[in-house]
Order: C-alpha cells, then sequence, then structure tokens
C-alpha cells in the first residue's frame, strides 16, 4: 500500500506501525496529491491510504484523478475530518473508505482490508447503505465546492488559500498568470466572495486546505 500526509512524523509513525503487520506491506509514502498521482505509477499499490488535506493537490482530488488513471487502485481515507459532508465527497471523488484518525490500528487494518477486496468500509454510524441512500437522495449539494467550481478552479484555489502567488501557481500548473487570474475571478464570483481571506476561509471549510 502507498500511505499519503502531509505531516512527516504521523506518517513515519504510521508506517512504522503498519510495517509491523504482517498482512501490511508498505511500498511507499507520499506527501501531497502530486507525488501520490506519481507514487502510484511507480508502485503500484493495490491501495492508498490517503489524508484529507494536503498542500498543492488536496486528496480528495488526488482520487478524483487516480478513479481516472488508476481504477484499479482502491483508495481509504484517513482523515481528522468527521462531518459526513466530507466522508459523501470522499465517496464521490471514488474513494471505498472512509476513517478517522484516532481509530486504532485494529480498524485500520479492517478497513485496509475491506477496501483491498473491492468493498466500501465507513468507520463509527456511517454504514454502507444508509451513506448510498443519503447520496441517491440528495444529490450535489448546491454550495458544495465540488459542484460549484471546476477541477482546475479548486486546484487553483487551494494553492490560493495556502498562500501562493498568482505568478507562482501559473508556473506550477503550466499555464499564464492571466489564465490564473481569470480561473481566480470567476472563483470570487460563483461563490460571491470578495477577498482571498474569505476565500481561505472557503477552501478550509470544504476541506481543500487546512491551517497548520
Amino acid at each position: 500500500m502507498l500511505l499519503a500526509d502531509d505531516h512527516r512524523l504521523f506518517r513515519d509513525g504510521l508506517r512504522t506501525l503498519l510495517e509491523q503487520q504482517a498482512d501490511v506491506e508498505v511500498v511507499g509514502v507520499a506527501a501531497d496529491g502530486q507525488a501520490v498521482l506519481t507514487q502510484v505509477g511507480a508502485c503500484r499499490p493495490d491501495v492508498v491510504l490517503m489524508d484529507v488535506s494536503m498542500p498543492g493537490l488536496n486528496g480528495l482530488e488526488a482520487t478524483r484523478r487516480l478513479g481516472v488513471d488508476h481504477p484499479d487502485v482502491a483508495v481509504l481515507m484517513l482523515s481528522m475530518h468527521v462531518d459526513h459532508r466530507f466522508v459523501v465527497e470522499a465517496l464521490r471523488a471514488g474513494a471505498l473508505g472512509y476513517i478517522p484518525k484516532d481509530c486504532d490500528i485494529g480498524e485500520l487494518r479492517e478497513a485496509i482490508r475491506t477496501v483491498s477486496r473491492r468493498q466500501i468500509y465507513l468507520s463509527g454510524s456511517l454504514g454502507d447503505r444508509i451513506v448510498r441512500d443519503y447520496l441517491a437522495l440528495t444529490g450535489d449539494r448546491p454550495d458544495s465546492a465540488f459542484s460549484v467550481l471546476s477541477a482546475r478552479e479548486r486546484e487553483v484555489l487551494q494553492m490560493l488559500a495556502e498562500g501562493r502567488s498568482a505568478k507562482d501557481i501559473a508556473g506550477a500548473l503550466g499555464v499564464s498568470v492571466k489564465t490564473v487570474e481569470t480561473h481566480r475571478k470567476n472563483t470570487m464570483d460563483k461563490l460571491d466572495i470578495r477577498s482571498i481571506a474569505e476565500l481561505t476561509k472557503y477552501a478550509i471549510r470544504e476541506g481543500l486546505t487546512h491551517l497548520e
């Protein structure tokens, strides 16, 4: 499996713990979503244990891209976010499981085994049937970043919220500064937001990024 988390101390500790399990092999680690995409291509893991909030490219966006490029890889989200809307967005992105970071190793092992069999694992009171019913009844949340904004707008929004300049973002995405500024304007218009500070708050609330 591949372990993805941007906090090195947590990532290293979890890797040590997982490598003590007889039925788990950690073939790689990643600190952000873009590194996940690169590592999956190189390591070919069966399962990716993915944090939701990571810099550059968050776990939800990385999961969506894995679903297109590597549909055979199962994603298990491991997150500090326990609100049901994050669970829903993770499932929409293509994740097969979702567990909180304060789970015990027994539950983590069971979750890994479950998603490796291409079955859904959800921690706590959120059962498979309940969430599927919720998805069928509600459709996209009208105010969700994943229904309001395009994938590129979400990517630019995350980088802006992380304090990166338009020039820096343009270089990272291989586009012009003008294009980045257009995405920023379109995002602010769609969300009816008029400041970078409010954009940052929105990005954090939607789980696109987080404060250290």
